[in-house]
């Protein structure tokens, strides 16, 4: 409405739930939406490139890589964040690695020890940066001199 433009749509779906009692310890890979409200110790691939959106609530949390579309974290990660879309860190938000985003939402409370990293789509970014350029080159003696006995 109004001219502006969509976010990314997140899979508001949860196709998987990992209940607050249940501890994992191992590699995950799911598609669609992935609600955690356990405790992780192991990597977290989504193998849906586009759709997959990955919710860690506030009782979570996460030891090892993650990487997926869109992801939301309320909980504690201890590992690099991968989020080729969109990244929510919500208040009780605690991240410790690096973090890799398309476009990014901080709520107040939530921290990070680590690099923010912006994703540029690199086939985008190869063809503008070409047209970005500017070949800088210094100024000459003869060009200051000019500038300078034409000043006033």
């Amino acid at each position: 409405m109004f001219g502006r433009k969509k976010k990314n749509q997140l899979h508001h779906h949860i196709d998987t739930l990992i209940g607050a009692n249940t501890k994992i310890s191992g590699d995950i890979h799911f598609t669609g939406g992935l609600r955690i409200d356990g405790h992780i110790t192991g990597n977290i691939f989504a193998t849906d490139d586009e759709n997959s959106t990955l919710v860690l609530s506030n009782e979570g949390s996460i030891r090892g890589n993650i990487k997926a579309t869109n992801v939301v974290i309320n909980g504690t990660v201890t590992g690099p964040i991968d989020a080729q879309g969109y990244l929510e860190l919500q208040e009780k938000a605690e991240v410790f690695g690096d973090v890799h985003y398309g476009s990014l939402e901080i709520r107040l409370g939530a921290s990070v020890a680590g690099k923010m990293i912006h994703k540029h789509k690199r086939d985008l970014e190869g063809a503008q940066q070409s047209e970005k350029m500017i070949t800088l080159t210094p100024a000459t003696d003869q060009q200051t001199t000019t500038t300078k006995n034409d000043a006033p």
